[in-house]
């Protein structure tokens, strides 16, 4: 049976929230103000898995943010058999656009277990008096129907929305109509729902923690050491892409590109890091065989697919921050990309970054401003040969990229921008 499980995560400590009132004094202000007046209010955050991914990336530093400005947050996971996820992987690809539908079974397993979970979350809702029930993604959509009167509903759909399939948006507008809001990532995003009134809309855009493992300052010294323990060269260049194995993110189009970029520059190396530890995408092993049969006998092509490869499990993020900061060139080749917080957390680092033309990095990225777009694996291998080939360009768009991120995508105004819409539920 599917089961809610409850992700216990600890509130800020006074010295973490110490960096962000320096980061920017006027905006924790600000957060504060719109945290007093929802004080009485429980917040519920339910999503799929709580590991692997954006959504879980965000909300494991905003549920610890909400704790310590005194709220009741909450976060609620789904356990439920791999043939559920397969079903809610399906709807991810449909909602990004891929060709079918689903069928009778699958939707009837879909709202099965969903069923299964309603009576859980109505018990866990009892414990309050008053909340806001947030549910991220389609994995628990359903759930909006035992959700009680005395809690509003948030609908935070992260997924890129440009070109959806338009029979998965038919399946699911009986539902998403009879939230209080639905949030999207991307103005671009709401023809996609043209029955959904704009007063019941809202855009927020994702951020990064700047104080995270992965995210805080490191040395290109240490990174270069630590990356050099799992075989990868420090001194020949590097280009990365850190995303799951996912057809969307286009690994394969990735070692296209640095194929073609190799035959001008022979000592380029190639790492793609994609940890299976999201339970909601059973594809992803499937994708890596593919990948790994496609990367065969090519020793400057690193693969990172199981935190077992790293020295101690726990070493994901310092690994990932390692590789970011000792990479010359950071490539997202999405397909498609609701945000990209990997874009987000490569360009806070100062990287050169090229991106395929989709709406996540077209938030981010200002073509040869603070990165460069592209749209093919042909235009990426080209424009990594001539960043490699144009240092002083590349250090230009690092510069841009860094300023961009820390005006516009740091975690601060994403609280901000959450709690300000919480405060404004009846």
């Amino acid at each position: 049976m599917a089961k809610l499980i409850e992700i216990a995560l600890e509130a800020f400590s006074e010295n973490e929230l110490k960096q962000y009132q320096e980061l920017n004094r006027t905006t924790y202000q600000d957060i504060n103000t719109a945290a007093k007046r929802i004080k009485r209010k429980a917040i519920i955050h339910i999503s799929a898995t709580p590991y692997g991914g954006g959504v879980a990336e965000l909300l494991r530093k905003q549920i610890p943010m909400e704790k310590s400005l005194g709220l009741e947050s909450k976060w609620l996971v789904i356990n439920a058999k791999e043939e559920f996820f397969r079903v809610t992987k399906k709807i991810h690809n449909l909602l990004q656009g891929k060709a079918g539908f689903l069928s009778e079974g699958e939707k009837k397993l879909y709202f099965s277990v969903n069923n299964q979970l309603k009576k859980q979350l109505l018990e866990f809702l009892k414990k309050f008096k008053i909340g806001i029930v947030v549910v991220h993604d389609p994995q628990p959509l359903p759930l909006l129907d035992i959700i009680p009167k005395n809690f509003s509903s948030l609908l935070r759909l992260h997924i890129d929305l440009s070109s959806p399939n338009p029979s998965i948006i038919e399946f699911f507008r009986p539902l998403i109509v009879n939230y209080n809001f639905v949030i999207l990532s991307n103005r671009d995003y709401l023809p996609a729902l043209p029955w959904l009134k704009k007063p019941k809309t809202k855009i927020i855009y994702p951020a990064i923690d700047p104080f995270s493992e992965k995210n805080k300052p490191m040395s290109k010294t240490v990174a270069k050491i630590a990356i050099s323990e799992y075989g990868i060269n420090p001194g020949k260049p590097i280009i990365s892409q850190i995303s799951r194995f996912d057809s969307w993110k286009d690994p394969l189009g990735v070692i296209q590109a640095y194929y073609l970029a190799k035959n001008e520059i022979p000592d380029l190396q190639l790492v793609l890091v994609g940890f299976f530890e999201a339970q909601d995408d059973p594809e992803a092993i499937l994708i890596f065989e593919e990948v790994k049969k496609y990367a065969k006998g090519d020793n400057d092509i690193h693969l990172f697919y199981n935190l077992n490869q790293l020295k101690t499990s726990s070493d994901d993020d310092v690994f990932i921050n390692a590789l970011q900061t000792a990479s010359q060139i950071i490539i997202q080749a999405s397909i498609r990309e609701g945000f990209g917080l990997t874009i987000t957390e490569a360009m806070w680092k100062g990287k050169q970054i090229i991106a395929r033309t989709n709406s996540g990095a077209l938030l981010q990225i200002e073509n040869n401003k603070n990165g460069i777009l592209v749209n093919s694996p042909e235009e990426i291998g080209k424009a990594v040969v001539y960043l490699l080939q144009n240092k002083k360009l590349g250090e230009r768009l690092g510069k841009a990229a860094k300023f961009s991120v820390k005006r516009n995508f740091l975690m601060p105004r994403f609280i901000l921008d959450n709690l300000k819409l919480c405060s404004s539920l009846n």
